[in-house]
């Protein structure tokens, strides 16, 4: 069964920074390319960001030169540093594969951006 557990959201400023963490168990996780979803209220779940088993990284427009996701192989960990923080960003964000997810989620992480 595996668990994606994400933390490190919380209430920012515009402008300011929040680094995301991932941790995933029961599965090999080097084996898979991984991604970083959002949901706003009354939104669908969009992808924001993925990156490869070899580190080739991918990003929606709305988030390019803004945030950068990275990964930890030896520690099970996919993150997500996100500057430049807008109120457009203020979401519940997941973690899981890539393009086809392991069929359950995580809890999320909020994250709120005040103006």
């Amino acid at each position: 069964q595996v668990q994606l557990v994400e933390s490190g959201g919380g209430l920012v400023q515009a402008g300011g920074s929040l680094r995301l963490s991932c941790v995933i168990s029961g599965r090999t996780f080097s084996l898979y390319t991984m991604g970083w979803y959002r949901q706003a209220p009354g939104k669908q779940r969009e992808l924001v960001a993925r990156i490869t088993t070899g580190g080739s990284t991918n990003y929606a427009d709305s988030v390019k030169g803004r945030f950068t996701i990275s990964r930890d192989n030896a520690k099970n960990t996919v993150y997500l540093q996100m500057n430049s923080l807008e109120p457009e960003d203020t979401a519940v964000y997941y973690c899981n594969k890539f393009p086809n997810d392991f069929g359950s989620w995580g809890q999320g992480t909020q994250v709120t951006v005040s103006s």
